[in-house]
């Protein structure tokens, strides 16, 4: 794919980049140099190849997702202004 100067010139209006007009030609021939690899990455067959997330092979370690209240309801509302059975109350806000 081949870039002219009017649509690169387009695409740094819609970025809100300033480019001066004796910059569009070079600008051009970079990014259409950019997009010619783009389209030959495409091209690499990758059937046999597993997605990854990291360069490196790890592991994260995982944790039982078990719902607690935290064991000391006393302690988490002892600084709210009002609570009750354990709970902060808060004004209505929706009538």
């Amino acid at each position: 794919m081949s870039l002219d100067k009017e649509t690169v010139h387009r695409i740094a209006f819609l970025a809100r980049v300033a480019v001066p007009d004796d910059q569009l030609d070079p600008l051009s021939r970079e990014l259409s140099g950019i997009l010619h690899w783009i389209e030959q990455l495409g091209e690499v067959d990758t059937t046999s190849v597993e997605p990854m997330t990291s360069v490196a092979e790890m592991t994260l370690p995982w944790r039982d997702d078990v719902v607690t209240d935290g064991g000391y309801p006393e302690r988490v509302t002892a600084n709210a202004p009002e609570s009750q059975d354990g709970f902060y109350l808060v004004p209505k806000v929706v009538e």
